[in-house]
């Protein structure tokens, strides 16, 4: 049993695990949450998460070695109300041909060790929309329902909350203090209005995100370019606005795409002022990986560009070098997103606040309680 000390401050306070560069506590700080902790394995996230959140605690290392006891410890409160984050993907990803064996399928244990040790109120759990249909998530909902959480779950599309990219994520939510609900859209496709969403904002496209950057990059807060050879500068001033690798001539075209009629409409791709940017992954600065040229420029969008997509603010810092950063913000959630979370999550809470609050000991059972009956 760990003492109770004097919590820092009067929010609600969440433990963010996998944590990345931190998109998903920035919106949810955003929405009124206080951040206290984080985990993850790699150190330039860990060094982003300590320069944007001085008083949270850091957990850098294999989340499987974390001592719970002492990561407690450690906190600036002295309860946890919300538990959120997203185990590694790759290992249900339809793009990284989803295996069985991949043991970050297994990941999922240690965010529900966390779930079990400081029983919190709500807990948010992100992911590709694959998780959903695997055997993990069928798991995954009976230990947190074993654990006295209602859960839910649905697939969010990014663009119908305010972000300017076609991203989707399944986001599970756990609730012990009532029945959890997701955010109804705020945006909606420009022309597909219905009662249901007749009041939503348009989408958000790439012109209200990146059009009041520099065209020609000036090297100020990761809007920095890359130094394409002629022959890139020619296959990109080839490729029109929505246009894609089949635009370019011949002369242009590498050997292995002129044996490839078919394929991805996407890569080599430009970006369209009017509309949502695809979704932007850790390599976006590789226009050969995706639709990540800008919509004007004969360029790839920039480290900035895409960081305005996935809606990370300006003044939030990106410690590491371009493949780092680049990694951290492909492998974000769109902040906006999370906010929209947040909010609806935080109706919750305020109509718990005038129920008896429960009284809670946290306890040391790591894998001893729920979690030990079910190891594969």
């Amino acid at each position: 049993m760990r003492k109770n000390k004097k919590t820092l401050s009067d929010r609600p306070v969440l433990i963010d695990l996998f944590a990345g560069a931190g998109g998903l506590s920035i919106g949810l700080e955003q929405a009124g949450f206080k951040l206290v902790a984080a985990t993850d394995w790699d150190h330039w996230s860990c060094e982003t998460l300590r320069a944007n959140h001085k008083g949270a605690f850091v957990a850098e290392g294999d989340i499987n070695e974390v001592d719970l006891d002492d990561f407690a410890g450690k906190l600036s409160a002295d309860e946890v109300d919300l538990i959120v984050g997203g185990p590694p993907c790759q290992g249900f990803s339809a793009l990284g041909k989803r295996s069985k064996s991949d043991p970050r399928n297994q990941l999922w244990r240690q965010y529900m060790r966390f779930v079990e040790y400081f029983n919190p109120k709500v807990f948010l759990m992100e992911n590709v929309p694959e998780l959903l249909k695997s055997e993990e998530y069928a798991q995954i909902k009976k230990t947190a329902e074993k654990l006295g959480y209602q859960v839910k779950e649905k697939i969010l599309f990014a663009p119908d909350y305010g972000v300017p990219q076609k991203r989707k994520r399944a986001i599970i939510l756990g609730s012990r203090i009532g029945e959890p609900k997701f955010p109804n859209p705020t945006h909606a496709l420009p022309g597909q209005m219905t009662l249901d969403n007749y009041n939503c904002a348009p989408w958000k496209n790439v012109r209200d995100a990146i059009s009041d950057l520099p065209l020609d990059p000036d090297g100020n807060n990761w809007h920095v370019g890359r130094n394409p050879t002629k022959k890139s500068l020619k296959r990109y001033k080839s490729v029109p606005p929505g246009g894609n690798r089949f635009n370019l001539p011949q002369d242009l075209m590498p050997e292995c795409w002129k044996r490839k009629k078919t394929g991805s409409t996407d890569v080599f791709g430009r970006l369209e002022w009017d509309k949502p940017s695809l979704t932007v992954r850790t390599e976006f600065f590789k226009p050969e990986k995706g639709r990540y040229l800008h919509p004007e420029a004969h360029r790839p969008i920039t480290i900035r560009e895409a960081a305005r997509l996935q809606t990370i603010p300006d003044s939030y810092i990106l410690k590491g070098s371009h493949l780092e950063v680049a990694k951290q913000i492909g492998n974000a959630v769109p902040c906006e997103l999370a906010r929209n979370i947040g909010e609806e999550l935080l109706k919750l809470f305020n109509a718990d606040s005038d129920s008896v609050q429960d009284k809670r000991v946290y306890g040391s059972t790591g894998f001893e309680g729920l979690l030990a009956y079910q190891q594969p």
